[in-house]
């Protein structure tokens, strides 16, 4: 199949529409646990809020733009509100507490979810401007998924300019490299750490947008797509822009080229791909400098 130069670059084309999903999913959880050292779980359940607040603008009447232009910011408040109202209660207070806290808030959303929208999966649809497929020289491709690819590639080149040009890219580079050293010097981490979490949480509920004309709506669909993701963060290195990137690219062509070439030993690839990184690059591939120290 693979020497089929056709098939080939669908299969890179789909590898990297993955990737780019996995990143914006990943930036938010490698840069808060980088900035915070707080291990959110619950990461996964704003991306799946999201996708059902899309589904009801859409039953509402709106279109798919509509739904990704409100469902992440939707997404974005009720992510800052939970770190204000719970999640801030447990920030000093270990991995351990806050793993058990954001599992707790996993199994709270699916539930409240579950109740309002039923257990039945939904769908979204694509937006018929998307519809059609695509002549890449040759290869035929669906508008939709390289809608996917440049978005996801539209975020990686605002947040390298944000995170490396402007004053707020510094301030948080600085609470990554040395969060201590930073409050000394008069700034406020934690106000810096609640903008990058709303952040986070709208990339995350942009994610669950336009994932779910793809992957469907259901509940859990958070915890299937949870663990990529840490294992993206991992990979790449925490607090790291270019580690979250060349995590999500590494397991997304594993996981998809995995699917074809060894499909019942699909996420053991996967997982091969964190043990070999883990073996000779314990602090991720491309980590924030002060992982990197003992690299």
């Amino acid at each position: 199949m693979l020497l089929d130069p056709q098939f080939l670059a669908e299969q890179i084309l789909n590898s990297l529409q993955f990737s780019m999903l996995l990143f914006l999913l990943a930036i938010g959880l490698s840069v808060v646990f980088g900035l915070m050292d707080y291990l959110n779980l619950s990461h996964g359940t704003i991306y799946m809020f999201a996708a059902y607040v899309a589904f009801s603008i859409a039953q509402l009447g709106g279109s798919f733009w509509a739904a990704l232009a409100v469902a992440p910011l939707v997404a974005a408040a009720v992510g800052v509100l939970l770190y204000f109202v719970l999640l801030k209660r447990a920030e000093r207070a270990g991995h351990l507490t806050q793993v058990l806290l954001t599992v707790g808030v996993i199994y709270m959303g699916t539930d409240l979810l579950r109740i309002v929208y039923g257990d039945l999966p939904k769908g979204l649809s694509q937006p018929a401007l998307l519809g059609g497929i695509v002549d890449l020289a040759g290869i035929r491709y669906p508008a939709y998924r390289l809608f996917i690819i440049a978005l996801g590639l539209v975020v990686m080149t605002v947040l390298y300019l944000v995170l490396e040009r402007t004053r707020l890219g510094a301030l948080v580079r600085a609470g990554v490299d040395d969060r201590a050293t930073a409050e000394t010097l008069g700034i406020d981490i934690a106000k810096v750490f609640a903008l990058v979490f709303g952040i986070g949480t709208y990339l995350a509920g942009v994610a669950g947008v336009v994932a779910a004309p793809i992957f469907g709506i259901y509940p859990g669909m958070d915890v299937s797509i949870i663990i990529l993701v840490l294992i993206v963060v991992v990979v790449g290195g925490l607090g790291s822009l270019r580690g979250a990137i060349l995590g999500s690219v590494l397991i997304g062509f594993a996981d998809t080229f995995g699917k074809i070439l060894l499909p019942q030993f699909a996420m053991m690839m996967i997982y091969l791909v964190m043990a070999l990184a883990l073996i000779f690059r314990p602090s991720g591939l491309m980590p924030a400098r002060r992982f990197s120290a003992s690299s």
